[in-house]
């Protein structure tokens, strides 16, 4: 429950605040946790109704809340208030991976290229010092709390670096969907390691200022994260 709070948490953050009414908001994010924790069932047809009596929703915020999530094409609404979530399946992981990997194979050329040396120093060294405390120490939640972290902040570091809102307004939709495809991924401490390292491998490039290496290593790292999610590796 608690990482799937984290989930829905990093998802409804991707919203701005003041892009909707405040009950729209907790509409929208209740949405997300109930989808994340599976209170709302995946691929299946729903009704209002049993969103509002589920969630404890009120009519109106949640048909608000539902027309952003079918916006960011989470939700297909049908006639006579009948309601699909999207389900994760293999087809939707590979497109999603896909798409991230055109825009964040573009994002470690201009982090590489152009990227500030002291954002790309600090990740470097934030993911050492988690290495090192993995040598010592169990994986746990706070462990998980702190890759999920850099997580984040190195591929919004790709993401900015390509510097156009429109691009970042489509990664923040498609982290989504990300959240989605990985929502039954079991880290485990040597997971964490490996994940850890190829991050570096990006990085590292983008330290030496080499966007070939950089958008190589970006690619490895989402193929084999993409085989992770799949269970090829």
């Amino acid at each position: 429950m608690a990482r799937s709070k984290i989930r829905a948490d990093q998802a409804a953050a991707d919203v701005p605040s003041d892009a909707k009414p405040r009950l729209a908001d907790k509409a929208y994010q209740a949405i997300l946790q109930g989808l994340f924790d599976r209170t709302i069932p995946a691929g299946l047809k729903l009704s209002q109704a049993w969103l509002i009596e589920t969630l404890g929703l009120t009519a109106q915020p949640l048909r608000e809340a539902l027309r952003m999530l079918e916006m960011e094409g989470l939700v297909k609404i049908y006639p006579r208030s009948s309601i699909a979530f999207v389900k994760a399946d293999t087809e939707l992981a590979v497109s999603t991976y896909q798409f991230r990997s055109l825009i964040e194979r573009a994002g470690a050329r201009a982090l590489a290229e152009g990227g500030d040396a002291i954002q790309i120093q600090g990740l470097v060294w934030d993911h050492t010092a988690l290495l090192k405390h993995l040598d010592k120490h169990d994986y746990g939640r706070a462990e998980e709390a702190k890759l999920t972290s850099l997580e984040e902040r190195l591929h919004g570091a790709l993401v900015s670096a390509l510097r156009n809102p429109l691009i970042e307004t489509t990664a923040r939709r498609l982290h989504k969907y990300f959240l989605l495809v990985r929502m039954d991924r079991l880290v485990t401490k040597p997971l964490a390691i490996t994940t850890l390292y190829e991050h570096l491998e990006i990085l590292n490039a983008a330290m030496r200022r080499d966007p070939d290496a950089a958008e190589t290593a970006l690619a490895d790292h989402f193929r084999q994260a993409l085989q992770r999610v799949l269970g090829v590796s």
